[in-house]
Parts: C-alpha cells; sequence; structure tokens
C-alpha cells in the first residue's frame, strides 16, 4: 500500500475529480429552507481549491443546470441535472443533530470511460452521489491515476424505483468489489460501513470510517488509530463527509503523514457541517491553515524515518499541537468563521423569492467562477 511517497515529493500533484454536479433542496418540516449547489465534487472542489491543490475535474449536468463553477461541466442537453431532496423533521431531531431522507428526483447521465481525459494523474477521486459512476468507469481510472481515492456512496447507492429514495446494498453486490484491491484509500461514513466487513476489505486498501461528531478512525492491514474531532454545531450534515475527503487528500499532496492528513479532513468536516450547503472558507483562515500544514510537514520530515516506499500511518510528536493549532484557527476573529441557523432568512447569504430561498454559493475564489457555458 503505497500513497503518501507519491505526494510528499510533489507539491504540484495533480488530480483527477469524477462525480457530477447536483442541484439539492433542503426541506424542513414539508418546507424548503434552501436551494444549493451539491454533489461531492463540488464540496471537495471547495477544499482543494482553498487549499491550491490542482486538478481536473468531470462531471455531468443538464441545460438546467443553475450555478457558476470553477470547473464547466458536460452539459447533456437531453437530461435534468440530478437532482436530490433532502427531508429534515424536527419532529427526530435530536441533540441539534437532524437526521435526514435523502431522495434523488431526477438523474443525470452517468460518466463513461470515455469521459475521462487519456493522460495519467497523480491522484484521482471516485465521488459519485447519484449512481453515476459505474465500474468500468472505476477500473478506468486506476489504470490512468498513480492511487484513487473512492467514496464508498458512489459504489453502494441504489435508489427507490417510485419516489428515488437513497438506499445502500452491500459492496459484494455493487459490482465494485472486484476493484478493491487495486485503489488507495475507500472511505465511508460509520451507516455505510455496515454495508462491506471493514476487516476484510482493510486487507488490500486503507478504508477511513468517519464517525461524524466523533471524528474517524482510519484502518490498514497492519493496524489502525482513531482521529479526534473538532467541535461543531451542526446545522446541515450535507456534504460534510465530502469535504472530509478534499480536506484527507490535501493533507497527503501537502506532505502530511496519513493521521495529520486524516485530522485536516475532520477539520473541513467541522466547517461544513456548521453551514449550510458549500462552506464558505475565509482567505484568512485558509492561509493558517496552509502555514500550519507546512509547520506540520517540516516536524513530520524531521522525526520521520521511514522508508521511502512505506505509507506512514503512526501519529508523530505534535499530532495534538496541530490539532489545537487548526482549532484555533476556526475561532481567530479576523477569520469570521460563523455557522449558520436554520432560520435562514437571517443570513446575508440567501435571497428571498416568493415561498423559496435560494443560497448564494460562495468559495474562497469568489469572483472567479465562470458560467456552465463558459460566460461570467
Amino acid at each position: 500500500m503505497v500513497l503518501e511517497p507519491i505526494f510528499s515529493q510533489n507539491s504540484t500533484s495533480r488530480g483527477l475529480i469524477v462525480g457530477n454536479y447536483c442541484h439539492d433542496v433542503l426541506m424542513r418540516d414539508g418546507m424548503v429552507v434552501a436551494e444549493t449547489l451539491g454533489g461531492a465534487a463540488s464540496f471537495i472542489s471547495v477544499v482543494l481549491d482553498g487549499l491550491s491543490i490542482p486538478y481536473n475535474l468531470i462531471a455531468k449536468v443538464g441545460s438546467d443546470f443553475a450555478y457558476a463553477t470553477n470547473h464547466i461541466p458536460i452539459v447533456i442537453p437531453t437530461c435534468k441535472t440530478t437532482l436530490f431532496h433532502a427531508y429534515f423533521d424536527s419532529a427526530i431531531d435530536t441533540g441539534g443533530h437532524q437526521d435526514r431522507v435523502l431522495k434523488r428526483v431526477f438523474a443525470c447521465d452517468p460518466i463513461r470511460p470515455s469521459d475521462l481525459p487519456e493522460t495519467g494523474f497523480d491522484f484521482g477521486m471516485a465521488v459519485g452521489v447519484g449512481g453515476e459512476i459505474l465500474p468500468e468507469t472505476l477500473e478506468q481510472m486506476v489504470g490512468i491515476c498513480n492511487v484513487v481515492f473512492v467514496d464508498v456512496q458512489a459504489l453502494i447507492r441504489v435508489f427507490d424505483v417510485v419516489d428515488g429514495t437513497v438506499k445502500l446494498v452491500g459492496l459484494k453486490e455493487s459490482g465494485f468489489f472486484h476493484l478493491l484491491p487495486r485503489i488507495g484509500v475507500l472511505k465511508a461514513s460509520a451507516d455505510e460501513a455496515l454495508f462491506f466487513d471493514v476487516e476484510e476489505v482493510r486487507k488490500w486498501c486503507c478504508v477511513v470510517v468517519t464517525h461524524g461528531k466523533d471524528g474517524c478512525k482510519v484502518y490498514w492491514k497492519d493496524g489502525e488509530i482513531e482521529i479526534a474531532p473538532f467541535a461543531a454545531n451542526q446545522v446541515d450534515p450535507t456534504g460534510a463527509g465530502d469535504s472530509f475527503l478534499g480536506g484527507l487528500v490535501s493533507g497527503l499532496v501537502h506532505g502530511l503523514a496519513v493521521p495529520d492528513a486524516a485530522l485536516l479532513g475532520n477539520f473541513f468536516g467541522s466547517l461544513t457541517v456548521g453551514q449550510v450547503g458549500l462552506p464558505r472558507l475565509d482567505l484568512k483562515l485558509l492561509q493558517i491553515v496552509k502555514d500550519e500544514m507546512q509547520k506540520r510537514k517540516m516536524q513530520g520530515i524531521v522525526c520521520n524515518e521511514r522508508r521511502d516506499d512505506e505509507l506512514n500511518f503512526w501519529k508523530h510528536p505534535g499530532h495534538e499541537q496541530f490539532h489545537t493549532s487548526l482549532s484555533a484557527a476556526k475561532i481567530t476573529p479576523a477569520c469570521h468563521i460563523q455557522e449558520c441557523e436554520w432560520n435562514l432568512s437571517s443570513s446575508p447569504r440567501v435571497i428571498e423569492q416568493g415561498n423559496k430561498t435560494n443560497l448564494l454559493i460562495n468559495s474562497a475564489h469568489e469572483g472567479s467562477f465562470q458560467s456552465v457555458h463558459g460566460k461570467p
């Protein structure tokens, strides 16, 4: 299992993100509270852009696609953009964490091997949310990328034929199981991890299981390690796992050991759950994170005596201090990181239109977006 040397020797590693953009509609107690840009690829791209990681993104949308993005997707005129409705119910709200029912209303075309570039990439990320990644597409990715990170939701999600409710199937029944020995990292939520045998899969690839407010756990062939969480007031869990994966990969690209990279993933996941829609990452916050990553990388070089062909899974001295520094970055006054409330009408990011609210999407690179047709 070789991952880290691919990244640590090259600060300009180029990635390939594969997964469709989506329209997300958030509903609480039967009322629409926000309409946002969705899809794992959109959340991951915010993190990678913010941390200056170069990548190509392959996503498909319909001609109805409503948002401007840094990476222009493939437009399928005969399809609608993948649309999800997320239903939150106050009656089952426990401890500030809203349970949700997720339904796929529309599905755009899948991403096929012919849609992928022919050139090679340092890393790939298979991050479909609506069934758009096919087994042959993932197989093509492992052929053109040095290492591939896979979000298991891209593999095991199925959709009710009547109302589109998202359900999960066992990984062995998904059609992707035979590809596990060829991927680098499989990421899953605690709920998703119930649909495969972690003890079996860890023999072939690294497995990272996220546990929400309890952080995450990393498994590999010879061991496992728990990574501490960051405090957060959960408002909307949508995209938290995607932001986590973006942070994890960014940490590895910047030369961090796996525990430190996973900690960075927890950090970005905690930022995401405190907001509705894509996380708004302040430039000052991002600079602090970059500086802390560079310090941590230099500390790791000093204390790391592993061979170059080994993946470093162990916590080195200073890991807890890295956690403390990132925690402090979240509350730095200059960064203005604020968690929003469900009363979205008080948020400057919401525009009232009739009985709906449309969320204004901001990222670390405001003003640099292009529309789906290439026009500002």
